[in-house]
């Protein structure tokens, strides 16, 4: 090929820049445009990231460079499937990536989950973050609250939940958020988790954060901290969880303090029912479990109800299926190998490629997605001498398409702009940032 490799990246997270970065470091001669449906780049770091984890956010720097970069462009505000589908990205790309993550909350099938009070963590992350395609407020009518599942995901709802809407001030919580924060009744967050303490999925920083807050109390039911063989050996043979496992049990034997919320943690509970009364959340019912030995666990046929009028569902995330790929709606993924998006008949597609939580499901950490994308993007370079060329490479090619279409995309320089509202807004409070809500808003500011 006579020019630069033209890459399209569908998706501006993490997985998406990390990508274009990777591409970037070759020794390949390429050019990377990034396409994202919300108007800013960054997705699950400005979306999916509790508001009070400032030391996860400090990784926006990194990607900044990366989109500061004069190979790489920014077409945000782009919905794919909508605005553009794959065969037009294939007219100007010679190949395409696609990063589009997790963003919806897996089911969870037990009786009563769809009461009125049952909600999604994905949901409640997508709020209290300041998503522009989410409403602007959220029922916090519940004094005792249920939250489903032991990683990061369910420690960052219940923090929220427990926290005073004030010790959020300090972060980027938009003011919607911290209104009805404020006015949040909520007295105690329970979190329940259907293995034992040695199998929960936190990390040992998540986990002491919580204890963190001086209006929430920690507590450690001590009848769930047990173990088996199996626990033993995988404390013995990871750090982590060793970690996890030494703050669980010092919190467990201690006094429960006098701050006014207290945030429980109960292991070996699996929910069976959420109770109803008036078609809402009246309870939650859940099954005494015991270890088997093995890892995993088998019910005692013990049950326990809990009145809580809230529950939420952190049991993982699911993608989105995209336009035009196929899509195993059990994992929730987008099939490949090694990051080349396979056909129905199990065959590459030509020129497609996938990375991120869409390739191998929502686990891991943030920096994780680096690996992948070198997966995949070491695939893509060994095609690309055997890629078919687009037809329409040239880079002016797809902003007259866009324009023609008038779809109102936003461009790196018009995220900078925001950025620079946004950080203006928080100086005028006394505060690093206050984030634009609406999308039309983030429009507009980005478009000038």
């Amino acid at each position: 090929m006579s020019r630069s490799l033209r890459v399209a990246v569908v998706g501006a997270g993490p997985a998406g820049i990390y990508a274009a970065d990777a591409l970037l470091k070759s020794d390949a001669e390429v050019s990377v445009d990034l396409f994202d449906r919300l108007p800013a780049p960054y997705g699950l770091i400005r979306y999916g990231v509790a508001p009070d984890h400032p030391r996860i956010k400090g990784i926006v720097t990194a990607l900044q460079r990366v989109l500061d970069r004069p190979e790489v462009r920014f077409f945000g505000n782009v919905d794919y499937g909508v605005d553009v589908k794959l065969d037009q990205l294939r007219q100007f790309y010679d190949a395409v990536v696609f990063a589009t993550g997790a963003d919806r909350d897996r089911p969870l099938d037990v009786p009563g989950i769809d009461l009125d009070g049952s909600y999604g963590a994905a949901d409640f992350v997508s709020w209290y973050d300041g998503h522009p395609d989410v409403p602007r407020s959220w029922p916090l009518r519940a004094r005792e609250v249920a939250v489903l599942g032991v990683g990061n995901v369910a420690l960052d709802v219940a923090r929220v939940l427990a926290k005073t809407a004030d010790e959020l001030l300090t972060t980027e919580i938009p003011d919607n958020v911290h209104r009805d924060l404020a006015a949040s009744p909520v007295t105690d967050v329970h979190v329940f988790g259907r293995r034992g303490p040695a199998q929960a999925r936190f990390t040992p920083l998540e986990l002491r954060e919580l204890d963190h807050s001086p209006n929430v109390e920690v507590v450690v039911h001590p009848e769930g901290i047990d173990f088996d063989a199996a626990s033993v050996e995988l404390i013995r043979s990871n750090k982590q969880v060793e970690m996890v496992v030494r703050t669980l049990q010092e919190w467990a034997l201690r006094d429960v303090g006098s701050r006014p919320r207290r945030l429980h943690l109960h292991f070996l509970q699996a929910p069976v029912e959420v109770l109803g009364a008036g078609g809402a959340v009246s309870g939650l019912r859940t099954e005494r479990m015991e270890l088997d030995g093995c890892g995993g666990v088998r019910g005692t046929g013990e049950h326990t109800d809990w009145p809580v009028q809230a529950v939420y569902r952190a049991v993982g995330y699911l993608s989105t299926h995209l336009a035009d790929l196929p899509f195993d709606h059990a994992s929730g993924t987008v099939p490949h190998q090694a990051g080349r998006v396979l056909d129905l008949d199990e065959q590459p597609m030509t020129g497609v490629y996938v990375t991120g939580w869409v390739k191998r499901g929502p686990v891991g950490l943030i920096g994780h997605t680096r690996g992948d994308a070198l997966e995949t993007v070491t695939s893509l370079l060994a095609d690309a001498p055997l890629l078919p060329a687009a037809p329409t490479p040239r880079p002016g090619a797809v902003v007259r398409f866009l324009e023609e279409r008038a779809v109102p995309f936003t461009t790196n320089e018009g995220w900078l702009r925001l950025d620079a509202h946004e950080l203006a807004l928080g100086a005028e409070r006394g505060r690093e940032r206050v984030k634009v809500v609406g999308r039309d808003e983030m429009t507009g500011i980005c478009r000038g």
